[in-house]
């Protein structure tokens, strides 16, 4: 039994041992993880699984030619659901004209407990699962993603990757080179959900009950 015992924490042992190299060189080359065939293919053949999967997971979506048809295109989606016309947006689509749509009442900043609707901006998107990838900063607030009832995304499809790993790679890419990163990264995959309770499925328990992404063609 202790022969045993310590076969296997000598495996463990050797195991844990660090690789050999530079720690600082290793993560700033990373060893990429294994790609799946579904987080693969032409951007057509990325756009398409992403849109699939986030159709999967409950989220909807209205693809946009540019980003001066997002007021109307928000406008739109909340009267067809009965939403309230009143979006608490992140402060980096301070750069869109909102003001095009006379019935919308936009306000920038944190989301807040009376907020319904939030409007937010995704770094990428991840077609082998359809989920975003948001990340936090003075200029797209995290509360954003969780507060309100209905979350709003702008997406441009040319942000659209296959895998989770290419994601961190972009972010890696854009972001490290100036030695910043994010506070925080949210990977969101369709509304809030939980079947915690009897197992009976609830759409926004601990976040909004629905995602819609605004997609624009880049």
């Amino acid at each position: 039994m202790n022969g045993a015992r310590e076969d296997i924490l000598s495996a463990i042992r050797r195991a844990a041992v660090a690789p050999d190299g530079d720690p600082a060189a290793r993560m700033a080359d990373p060893r990429p993880n294994l790609v799946p065939a579904r987080g693969q293919g032409t951007p057509d053949e990325l756009l398409a699984r992403f849109l699939s999967e986030a159709d999967a997971a409950g989220g909807t979506f209205t693809q946009l030619a540019s980003r001066d048809e997002i007021p109307a295109a928000a406008e739109g989606y909340l009267a067809a659901n009965n939403q309230p016309l009143e979006i608490k947006a992140a402060p980096g689509l301070k750069n869109i004209t909102w003001t095009q749509q006379s019935l919308l009442t936009v306000d920038f900043g944190r989301a807040e407990g009376a907020d319904h609707v939030g409007i937010t901006e995704a770094f990428a998107g991840i077609a082998e699962t359809g989920t975003l990838m948001v990340l936090s900063g003075a200029e797209n607030p995290a509360s954003l993603n969780f507060l309100p009832d209905t979350h709003l995304v702008v997406l441009d499809t040319s942000r659209i990757v296959g895998a989770y790993e290419d994601g961190w790679a972009l972010l890696r890419g854009e972001n490290g080179k100036t030695g910043f990163m994010p506070r925080m990264v949210n990977w969101i995959t369709g509304p809030s959900r939980s079947a915690d309770i009897e197992l009976i499925l609830l759409l926004g328990v601990h976040g909004p009950r629905r995602l819609h992404i605004l997609l624009i063609d880049g």
